[in-house]
């Protein structure tokens, strides 16, 4: 990674991130949980997101990575399943949200203005950075933001089946990142989505 790319792209990491987890507080915060304006988390500082290791992920991979958790209460929700796929969406419609923005500002703003080419690279890295991170946390596996909106899409019966697969869902998610089935999964994903943005 050029150096100049590395240092556009840890701000954008540390924006996006807090978007992200923002996200998920905010959409709880409206459905009547106060836990994560309790905890500090209804902020965009992204101290106060921040997972090193999830951090480090992304920077290395710019396809995939996490923040810290927002505690939730679904308790609080009038309807805990519903509630928890609307939390659990949030996060991941906030960046695909802003890969569209920032796909619009490039082909609005930075190349029919010809503004300067770091500019350029800047919105193309948040078209991309975010992309991953809406695709990765959308995937079906706990404690990624997917598994919860399966949850809210099946039927009740099946809970007893994602309870007893949500204890393996970090290693399997592990497994994946380690063995690079992860990447040829999203991969080809990201690919086609990001061609159509750019």
């Amino acid at each position: 990674m050029e150096i100049a790319q590395f240092i556009l792209l840890v701000p954008i990491l540390l924006f996006s991130l807090s978007i992200h987890e923002y996200s998920h507080g905010k959409m709880a915060d409206f459905l009547g949980d106060p836990t994560p304006k309790m905890t500090g988390r209804l902020t965009l500082n992204p101290l106060a997101h921040l997972d090193l290791m999830g951090a480090l992920v992304l920077l290395i991979t710019r396809r995939f990575g996490w923040a810290k958790p927002v505690q939730v209460n679904p308790r609080y929700f009038s309807n805990p399943r519903q509630g928890m796929m609307y939390v659990g969406l949030a996060g991941p419609g906030a960046n695909i949200l802003l890969a569209v923005l920032f796909s619009l500002f490039l082909k609005f703003f930075a190349i029919p203005f010809g503004l300067p080419r770091v500019i350029g690279m800047f919105l193309q890295i948040g078209v991309a950075l975010n992309l991953g991170l809406a695709i990765f946390n959308l995937l079906p596996l706990p404690p990624l933001d997917g598994s919860k909106i399966l949850r809210g899409l099946l039927p009740r019966k099946y809970d007893s089946t994602l309870q007893q697969i949500e204890g393996y869902g970090p290693f399997i998610l592990l497994f994946l990142v380690f063995t690079g089935l992860l990447h040829n999964i999203i991969g080809p994903i990201w690919a086609f989505f990001y061609n159509i943005l750019l």
